[in-house]
């Protein structure tokens, strides 16, 4: 008799199947994958126009990839535009800003390990952005949006 091998399948996502929400005015959020043991947490961002987010700690990489627009750090020169790919290191800390002179949404892939620690102007915690409350944020989010519950991978 021979040994049953048990090969996982690969899991799909189609964009249609996840829908964007706001999570805060002019960023709307979309999460496919998230693994709450290993801390991964996967999101799509289209920001508008002018958006800055809080000054961040990283305790985790980053991997970015952005897919149009153009955003930057403010305490970095370089630009990310469409095709451009960002490797952050742990324990990076920086402030995301999209140019108030774009003229299209800004859309960008993240895959994040570990979390954002969210920093006020003293750089203290302000905030603690992980994968269990990216996923509980989103899943509360889409269904006060009247979505049906999301089959996001890991959840």
């Amino acid at each position: 008799m021979k040994p049953s091998i048990n090969i996982p399948e690969a899991l799909h996502r189609g964009e249609s199947q996840l829908p964007f929400v706001e999570f805060i005015p002019g960023m709307d959020i979309q999460v496919p994958h998230v693994n709450i043991d290993s801390g991964l947490w996967v999101i799509r961002i289209q920001f508008a126009p002018g958006i800055m987010l809080p000054k961040h700690l990283h305790t985790g990489e980053v991997f970015a990839f952005t897919l149009s627009g153009s955003w930057k750090y403010l305490e970095y020169e370089a630009v990310n535009t469409a095709g451009s790919y960002l490797y952050e290191p742990a324990g990076s800390v920086h402030t995301l800003h999209v140019p108030e002179t774009n003229k299209e949404v800004t859309d960008v892939w993240f895959a994040i390990q570990g979390a954002n620690l969210n920093l006020d102007a003293d750089g203290k915690v302000e905030s603690v952005w992980d994968a269990t409350f990216v996923l509980n944020t989103y899943l509360a989010l889409c269904e006060a949006a009247g979505h049906p519950k999301p089959d996001v991978i890991g959840a």
